[in-house]
């Protein structure tokens, strides 16, 4: 009954029903014969009460209750508004209470939301400076274990340190790979990257992508080749040496992790508005609970398998983020024993 009313209301309700017990009880009284007066004495006296009533109650809720909700609401709503904003004078004869207690429930369920990214965000934080730190300590170790070595001795012996230093190096250059992945992607999420978009042929570039990997798949006797009835050239619109590195990285995941002697198989297919690119292979596949977080950064299926194939643990995740930054969607599938496919789509020139 008394919810979200205003203090003319709450006011008169209060007036009115002081003033109905004074008359009750001037009525019991003169009903009992200690009091003698007139209906217009009565009426006199209901009216001095409700307003005496009316206007005490007034000032109390005005002044004692509602300037303190006033004071709550123009917190809650400079908060809302930008920096320059001057709250104006609030009304007292709107239901300021209504407003105010819209404007709490808003307020709260903002602040949790808020506090439930925050969270998130923090999650996020603690677990990608545990990847990056895991990710940089093995390369780091291994470097500091050959230096070590060859300062105990084997930098005399030409052989052995030939071998420690070209190991060592190995790892340098692993370090560097992973500072310049986690580079682009901080770019990519930062909006930073600018997409040089231009008209290109999707064939020719696998092509070439196929040419700078050939010695790759040799070295696991992988054959690179399209599907039957891919040789038609389709025209894109995208960032032609993003997509490269996009494609350099799915094929060179193939060859890595696909089967020994087996095949790389690049697909093109028309959708009318956009042409979808897959890259196949024949490999032992990926098991199921593992597709759903191969984009996440440092994720590795396998991970000594990944770890000691090389690679920053990266690729996958820049390959996300440079499709998306296209507007386009990537995606896996892949059966256990039978291969994997990644694709990923590009809007048709």
């Amino acid at each position: 009954m008394f919810k979200n009313q205003t203090p003319q209301q709450l006011s008169l309700y209060i007036a009115a029903t002081s003033a109905t017990i004074v008359i009750l009880l001037v009525l019991l009284l003169e009903l009992s014969g200690v009091l003698q007066l007139s209906w217009v004495e009565i009426a006199a006296v209901f009216t001095l009460v409700f307003c005496v009533a009316f206007t005490a109650n007034f000032y109390l809720i005005r002044y004692y209750i509602f300037r303190r909700i006033k004071l709550i609401y123009k917190i809650i709503h400079r908060h809302k508004q930008p920096s320059d904003f001057k709250a104006g004078k609030i009304e007292m004869n709107k239901s300021i209470l209504d407003e105010v207690e819209r404007e709490v429930d808003e307020w709260a369920e903002r602040h949790n939301q808020d506090y439930e990214e925050l969270e998130r965000l923090a999650s996020y934080r603690r677990r990608f400076i545990g990847d990056v730190s895991h990710e940089l300590k093995t390369p780091i170790f291994d470097i500091q274990g050959f230096i070590h070595t060859l300062l105990d001795g084997a930098l005399n012996d030409p052989k052995v340190n030939m071998q420690f230093l070209h190991r060592a190096a190995k790892n340098a250059d692993r370090l560097q790979s992973i500072v310049e992945d986690l580079e682009t992607i901080n770019k990519l999420e930062a909006g930073q990257m600018v997409l040089d978009l231009r008209e290109f042929d999707i064939h020719d570039l696998a092509e070439e992508v196929f040419a700078d990997l050939e010695m790759r798949a040799e070295e696991r006797k992988v054959r690179l080749v399209f599907k039957d009835g891919a040789n038609q050239h389709y025209n894109v619109r995208a960032d032609k040496e993003n997509i490269r590195q996009v494609m350099m990285n799915l094929v060179h995941n193939s060859i890595k992790y696909g089967k020994e002697g087996g095949l790389t198989k690049v697909s093109f297919y028309d959708m009318e508005t956009f042409i979808l690119v897959e890259i196949s292979d024949n490999g032992i596949g990926i098991q199921p609970e593992h597709l759903d977080h191969l984009f996440d950064r440092f994720y590795r299926a396998e991970k000594s398998r990944s770890r000691d194939a090389g690679g920053t643990g990266l690729g996958l995740s820049i390959v996300k983020h440079i499709i998306e930054a296209h507007k386009q969607t990537v995606n896996v599938r892949s059966t256990q024993n039978q291969g994997s496919t990644f694709g990923f789509t590009l809007e048709k020139a």
